[in-house]
């Protein structure tokens, strides 16, 4: 990698502010049948990496009858060479702050990180 990608890479990295571990539904051997199933619950396959939460867009309070929904696209900034596949669920702390999310998106995979688009566990 050159010179360049590296530095800019660095810097990017630098920004991360929070750690988030990454869960997959894998492949495993059904203990009672030795069939191949996947497993009921999320299995860890990254943990403390270092990342860095932020949103694509925001906008206003959406004001219903009973409570307020806020609509932002979460984003996330990690480092290139983790594999996080699409449908991943990510739990994330920055700020002192942990939220969870599942469905993540497809990454988008730069030279010098990449960024997912991520959904709320408690949202729709």
């Amino acid at each position: 990698m050159n010179t360049d990608i590296l530095l800019a890479r660095k810097a990017i990295e630098s920004t991360y502010e929070g750690l988030c571990t990454i869960y997959e539904y894998i492949e495993v051997e059904d203990p009672d049948t030795g069939e191949t199933i996947v497993s009921p619950e999320p299995v860890p396959v990254h943990e403390n990496v270092p990342c860095k939460l932020s949103k694509k867009t925001i906008s206003a309070a959406d004001g219903g009858q009973i409570a307020n929904t806020i609509k932002y696209e979460p984003v996330l900034f990690i480092n290139p060479d983790i594999e996080i596949k699409a449908g991943s669920k990510i739990v994330i702390t920055q700020h002192g702050v942990t939220r969870e999310f599942k469905r993540s998106g497809e990454p988008f995979v730069y030279n010098t990180h990449q960024e997912i688009v991520l959904q709320r566990i408690d949202t729709t």
